[in-house]
């Protein structure tokens, strides 16, 4: 049975092609430095991204190459997704903007290169931000639907999601891309025991930082094609208790 896959990077210096006595440099577009506050592992940012402090605004960023565009279904459902779980009194805004194409396959040091060099959204004041790129490509391996490589950036395969939805017997297009813009945003924010820490023990040992409930967002059967027959109806799944208990203790709603 193929994979299809919501894959963690826990990215260290090593692993992107700049390094951390470069950390000023490592992004074109940061002018105000201190580029190290972005280049930290999955859920090292997870309490800053749910509560309310230091940063009571958050800023989506979402870049994307030609053709592939976001769902605006998706879209507005990562949003309220978003207003659900985080506490952000000040707002939460998503912006999206195309960028050039690229190599028809990526692997984790290309998708960090074009972070590096595009993202152009930063924590400024009060507000945190988080750089989502929707690759018009595959991963290294092929079966990848999304990672979450940093601690505020994510990455969304879209030949793949674009090969496996929207046609005779699958799911659309927008209930596949909201279910891994979700999930991979539940890892940025710490699920599970990446930076929430767990107020009752649901990890499941066997499949890395998942859910051990089958029926929760961040089951480890959204690496498999198991994970299409899973929704019901074609809905979205949703944290489970536990990892909304997570979420809560470490500053989010």
């Amino acid at each position: 049975m193929k994979r299809f896959k919501l894959a963690i990077v826990l990215a260290t210096c090593s692993l992107i092609a700049a390094t951390c006595s470069k950390k000023d440099a490592l992004f074109a577009n940061n002018s105000g430095g201190n580029s190290a506050a972005y280049n930290r592992s999955v859920g090292a940012s997870a309490k800053e991204l749910l509560s309310a402090n230091p940063y009571t605004a958050l800023s989506v960023e979402i870049v994307y190459m030609p053709g592939y565009a976001p769902q605006p279904a998706a879209l507005d459902h990562l949003r309220q997704f978003l207003i659900n779980r985080l506490n952000k009194p000040a707002g939460i805004t998503i912006t999206t903007r195309a960028i050039p194409d690229t190599a028809s396959q990526l692997n984790l040091d290309q998708v960090a290169h074009i972070e590096n060099k595009d993202r152009s959204a930063f924590n400024t004041g009060t507000q945190m931000s988080l750089y989502i790129l929707y690759a018009g490509s595959s991963y290294t391996e092929p079966n990848t639907l999304g990672i979450s490589y940093r601690n505020s950036s994510a990455a969304l395969f879209e030949k793949t999601i674009y090969a496996h939805s929207g046609g005779f017997g699958q799911v659309t297009r927008a209930v596949l891309e909201a279910t891994v813009l979700e999930h991979e945003v539940g890892h940025l924010m710490g699920l599970v025991d990446l930076g929430s820490p767990m107020q009752t023990t649901h990890k499941d040992a066997q499949h890395g930082n998942h859910c051990n409930n089958n029926q929760c967002l961040m089951y480890y059967a959204t690496e498999t094609t198991d994970f299409f027959s899973a929704l019901p109806g074609g809905s979205i799944p949703v944290p489970d208790a536990n990892c909304l208990a997570d979420l809560r203790a470490n500053g989010g709603k």
